[in-house]
């Protein structure tokens, strides 16, 4: 009697070369990255991008209005830290979930509660504090799918492009927005999107190593001590420029108060076995070289996530007027991504800081030249040029450090991913503080030297006066009260003329720092080719 053939089951499938799985797994990994990303960029650039409009809807001055940036921004670039040990004790799926589900409950709260601006601060605050696990959430989610030899260069040229895009995105889709529900409608989105992301991180499990016991009392007070630090410096650095550094008391207390809890708080790590931070590590000269590296590139890129957005503003053109340009900058980030995804390989990350700075000194210095009748159509080419500079640096920077963390184990990955963000944003706040000041102190300048030629028996100024104060002929017919109003226009015109100056001025500046720190990068790189040429040993004569 002869046995039946028994069929073997089809084997499945083997994912595609490239990933490590199937493609639309895939592919739904990489939607939860930028869903993550988006949630968490958009979010953090809400009111800044649009805080004239907001300002209007919460009965607030510009000055008020920034406290709204300062609240986000107080406990999102500390929890961060946090997650190192949070995410090996309970995985950092969980703790996302939580922060998810807090940042729709802030979302909700904004559409209910939030009428002034006492309300508004509260409700940013949590939201802050519920975005922090997210940029780490979308670094995992879009390395998780790509095979180990490709996660850092193709994943990582993708997750961090990734992370950048939130400025253009949130200047092309608020001015939609605002039309459709002003600030609430801005906040509507906001929740939208925490509740698809939501969805995607409950649906799609990240690979966590297995969770220990990690979280001890003086994790606690370590962290407490760096939040009130870091917050303290987070607010003081959003709001310097606005009340200035030397005329708010408060604000070096601030200060003061920060030295004093980061100074605590190193001294508790120094002395424990299982520090939250090794401060050792962090301020080992190779760290501090690195972090000195991006904080310096980050700084720079203020030229466009700051400087040509604010000159805008000061000459009175509205978002929906610079949504071309954004849209430019949209797909030069892309671009410089892209760029990375395919050519970045170990090694080559000096070349690519090249190219970076390269592109920012060339389009700061375009933009030098800009006067009051410049638009947005008119930079474009060198807004292009420094948003593909930070989309080539930011992957490269983070293939060369990440390459040292993974060598001293898989603990100093976060860590170092942790380290990053941190940078970016304090990078971003120094950045915009900075900037911010020279153009005020630039601006005072030039109206300085600009009213020292306004001689009133100047009979060139005589006829402009005349002319400017004609424009209030149909409603006033006392030529005193003319002339006034003519000397007012001059003075708003002098004025603006003062901006367009001190942003040339500021342009030159970040123009003149790129070209600095690529002649620095190409004379260490040809100092490195000497040395190893005459390091290397002379060729034996044939006998």
């Amino acid at each position: 009697m002869s046995t039946p053939e028994t069929t073997a089951a089809p084997a499945a499938a083997p994912p595609p070369a490239g990933l490590t799985m199937p493609p639309a797994r895939a592919l739904a990994y990489m939607l939860a990255s930028v869903t993550l990303a988006m949630t968490q960029q958009i979010g953090a650039n809400l009111v800044n991008t649009n805080v004239y409009q907001i300002q209007g809807e919460l009965g607030a001055t510009l000055a008020e209005t920034n406290w709204l940036i300062a609240a986000y921004m107080a406990p999102n670039v500390s929890l961060s830290i946090a997650l190192i040990k949070i995410r090996m004790q309970y995985g950092l799926r969980n703790f996302a979930e939580i922060s998810l589900a807090g940042f729709v409950l802030a979302a909700f709260l904004n559409l209910v509660f939030v009428h002034d601006l006492p309300s508004a601060v509260v409700v940013r605050f949590m939201s802050g504090m519920a975005a922090a696990p997210m940029s780490s959430l979308a670094f995992f989610y879009m390395i998780e799918p790509l095979p180990p030899q490709k996660k850092l260069t193709v994943g990582l040229s993708l997750a961090l492009t990734n992370t950048t895009l939130g400025i253009p995105v949130t200047r092309l889709i608020s001015p939609w927005l605002l039309e459709l529900g002003g600030f609430h409608g801005l906040t509507l989105f906001e929740m939208g999107l925490a509740m698809v992301a939501f969805g995607f991180v409950y649906a799609l499990p990240l690979t966590t190593p297995p969770r220990v016991k990690w979280i001890g009392p003086l994790d606690i007070v370590s962290y407490l001590l760096i939040a009130i630090g870091f917050g303290a410096i987070a607010v003081a650095l959003s709001l310097g420029r606005i009340y200035w550094w030397f005329e708010a008391p408060w604000l070096g207390w601030l200060f003061a108060c920060a030295v004093i809890c980061l100074t605590l708080a190193v001294i508790v790590e120094l002395h424990r076995d299982s520090p939250l931070i090794d401060i050792r590590w962090l301020t080992s000269p190779a760290t501090l070289h690195f972090a000195g590296a991006i904080l310096l590139m980050r700084i720079v890129l203020a030229e466009q996530t700051v400087g040509a957005s604010n000159f805008f503003q000061a000459l009175g053109i509205q978002n929906e007027q610079t949504m071309p340009l954004y849209t430019i900058i949209l797909c030069a980030i892309l671009a410089g991504g892209v760029t990375c995804a395919l050519l970045l390989r170990p090694g080559r990350e000096n070349w690519f800081y090249a190219t970076a700075l390269a592109c920012v000194a060339l389009g700061a210095w375009l933009d030098s030249g800009a006067t009051s009748q410049t638009r947005p159509h008119d930079i474009r080419l060198s807004q292009a040029l420094v948003a593909y500079g930070s989309g080539l640096f930011l992957p490269a920077a983070m293939a060369q450090g990440m390459g040292g963390a993974i060598a001293r184990g898989p603990i100093y990955i976060l860590s170092f991913i942790t380290v990053f963000l941190f940078t970016q944003s304090i990078g971003g706040l120094l950045g915009s503080a900075l900037f911010g000041s020279f153009i005020t102190l630039r601006t005072s300048f030039h109206f300085n030297m600009l009213a020292e030629h306004f001689v009133l028996s100047d009979p060139l100024l005589t006829q402009r006066l005349n002319q400017l104060g004609a424009a209030y002929s149909h409603v006033l017919s006392d030529a005193t009260l003319m002339r006034a109003e003519g000397v007012t226009l001059l003075a708003q015109r002098a004025t603006q003329e003062a901006i367009v100056l001190a942003y040339n001025d500021a342009f030159m500046l970040i123009s003149a720092i790129a070209s600095l720190a690529l002649l620095g990068l190409l004379s260490h790189l040809t100092y490195l080719q000497l040395r190893k040429r005459a390091a290397a040993p002379a060729p034996q004569p044939v006998s």
